[in-house]
């Protein structure tokens, strides 16, 4: 076994069970050095550089005083991608990769008509990890957009979208401020704000302490704020037969159904997450304008 695992293991062991040391020690030496497991186990790892050495060791620094393996490193992998992130923005989650996987479907089900160009919303972009995934997926027949509040959260998702050449177009919008689209959209899909203050207590430190409080919270007695908008702008946004696509708090999931039902869509389907949780919500827009 590599002496460098062995070392990275014992650095974070303060941090971490033993278990989970040997997963973040393995994951930063995979997507920072590109050393894989095949070598580590085979103990021919190569000799690091001064340069990567010294990197090495300010990632462990950092991990040491509390700092999230993603933030540390720069990186999250999504989608089977490695994607940079930063304090302007949320560390994508597996849960989202479902979401993501859900609205390929959808999109792909979906045929325009003569003339017409097919097109998608991800309203809340954080890192870009929906927008360019399904612009990926999903190639020249979509025209995705995304929009985010937050300039710095931007930069950081056009900087995602221009590494892996994914044709996406970013704006800078406020999701609260009832904005009217330029465009008419085909599919809206968003993982906005949904975690309430009252959950705080429930939550690491890592994310508390690291991860942006805007692109998480909600006011506890307004645990749907961000939802309502998300239909209200799919009330005047969606093209006839849209879908809107959202990930939400498991303790909301069936109230949220309801803000989609009450607003006319058809077919709302709450789906569980890969470990039984309700964590989305789809609902498709009826064959007439909803508003």
């Amino acid at each position: 076994m590599s002496k460098l695992l062995t070392d990275i293991q014992r650095r974070l062991s303060s941090r971490y069970t033993p278990g989970e040391a040997r997963a973040v020690a393995f994951a930063l030496l995979e997507d920072v050095f590109g050393v894989g497991r095949t070598d580590v186990y085979a103990d021919k790892v190569r000799q690091f550089s001064q340069e990567e050495e010294q990197r090495l060791q300010a990632i462990l620094r950092s991990i040491g005083e509390g700092m999230p393996l993603q933030y540390a490193t720069g990186v999250a992998r999504f989608d089977g991608r490695l994607l940079h992130v930063s304090p302007a923005t949320l560390i994508p989650r597996p849960e989202t990769e479902e979401l993501v996987v859900w609205a390929a479907d959808v999109a792909a089900a979906m045929k325009a008509s003569e003339g017409q160009t097919l097109r998608l919303l991800d309203a809340g972009t954080g890192s870009g990890c929906i927008a360019l995934s399904l612009a990926l997926r999903l190639g020249q027949s979509w025209q995705v957009t995304a929009w985010d509040i937050n300039a710095d959260t931007l930069s950081v998702a056009r900087a995602n979208a221009r590494t892996y050449g994914a044709a996406v177009r970013f704006e800078q919008v406020d999701l609260l401020a009832h904005p009217r689209a330029a465009h008419s959209f085909d599919l809206i899909v968003s993982n906005p704000p949904y975690v309430c203050q009252s959950e705080r207590a429930e939550m690491e430190a890592q994310v508390l302490d690291y991860e942006p409080e805007r692109a998480l919270f909600v006011p506890d007695n307004d645990p749907l704020l961000f939802y309502r908008a998300l239909v209200e702008l799919a009330q005047h946004a969606l093209r006839p037969a849209g879908w809107l696509l959202l990930e939400v708090n498991r303790a909301y999931a069936a109230a949220t159904a309801d803000l989609l039902r009450q607003a006319g869509m058809q077919d709302v389907e709450v789906r569980c997450d890969a470990f039984g949780n309700p964590r989305m919500v789809g609902g498709r827009a009826s064959l007439k304008e909803l508003g």
